[in-house]
């Protein structure tokens, strides 16, 4: 079920002296089931467009659709929509408001018509792949920690089975530990279900841990488009838009002016590994000796 925005503007406070022109003739598609990763600086305009994508705010111009079908239509249901097209905010206790864990979990699903065996069922599950343990079911979501909470408000949209799951700064704040865990379970929900993950992150080392495609968002218009190793090529220039690349990137340069034939297009730890073991190695083979290496 892609999503498809041509040529989408908006404009905060528009006629006002507080005017603000926040998204700038954006054209973008996203397919089915693709792991996207939207990136920017403050003011950026992320999160300003992703809230488009199931209809929290309305385009000032321009033209939305989602599974070939035009989101301003008339007649056309934002409700419907919003069961399909999940969002997690980036603070979830905006999200969180039932007494329990659990209710909690269950309030989206139970809005679906579902029954209530149905609406359990999906609620346990969704808990069970956030893997928040059985003994904080009963808790007020209030009482969890900041992890704890994430991943409440996640299960909540993943109980209401959605073909597109959005998450604004998801692991913001967590320890690494908890950012790992989270992301870890998207991206494994994300292989199993073949859903459509949209991740706005100002961690690079997660999108190009994660993501198949990155957007660069600068004073409201697309900056680069493409796959993470393409567009973390362009260090320089994010860098000019308070931007940067993962550490990665440059170590592997720094390397490389040092001499060694280093992959300078890995962006994850586990690449730059392979990349830095084969260059040692060949290096060790052609001197004959550990010692020169």
């Amino acid at each position: 079920m892609s999503i498809k925005l041509e040529h989408v503007n908006y404009i905060y406070g528009e006629g006002t002296a507080y005017e603000k022109h926040a998204l700038k003739d954006i054209n973008l598609e996203i397919p089915d089931g693709q792991f996207l990763g939207i990136i920017g600086h403050t003011g950026s305009g992320k999160s300003t467009l992703i809230q488009h994508l199931n209809g929290l705010i309305k385009a000032t111009s321009g033209v939305i659709y989602y599974s070939g079908e035009n989101i301003y239509a008339e007649g056309y249901s934002m409700k419907e929509l919003r069961s399909h097209v999940g969002l997690v905010f980036q603070y979830p206790e905006y999200q969180l408001f039932e007494e329990n864990v659990l209710s909690d979990v269950c309030f989206g699903p139970k809005n679906l018509g579902l029954s209530e065996e149905e609406v359990k069922m999906r609620s346990l599950e969704a808990l069970h792949q956030v893997g928040l343990k059985e003994k904080y079911y009963d808790k007020s979501p209030f009482d969890l920690s900041g992890g704890q909470k994430r991943r409440v408000a996640i299960a909540g949209i993943l109980a209401m089975h959605p073909e597109v799951l959005i998450l604004d700064e998801p692991t913001a704040g967590l320890d690494p530990k908890g950012r790992d865990d989270i992301l870890d379970q998207i991206a494994k929900l994300h292989k199993e279900r073949g859903i459509t993950v949209i991740l706005v992150s100002h961690s690079m080392e997660d999108v190009a841990k994660y993501v198949d495609r990155i957007i660069v968002m600068d004073h409201g218009c697309m900056k680069f488009d493409g796959e993470p190793k393409k567009v973390f090529e362009h260090y320089k220039e994010l860098e000019s838009i308070g931007l940067s690349a993962p550490q990665v990137t440059y170590v592997m340069q720094d390397l490389k002016e040092k001499g060694f034939d280093v992959d300078v297009h890995a962006i994850t730890v586990e690449e730059a590994k392979q990349s830095i073991l084969q260059a040692f190695g060949m290096k060790v083979k052609k001197n004959g000796s550990e010692e020169n290496v």
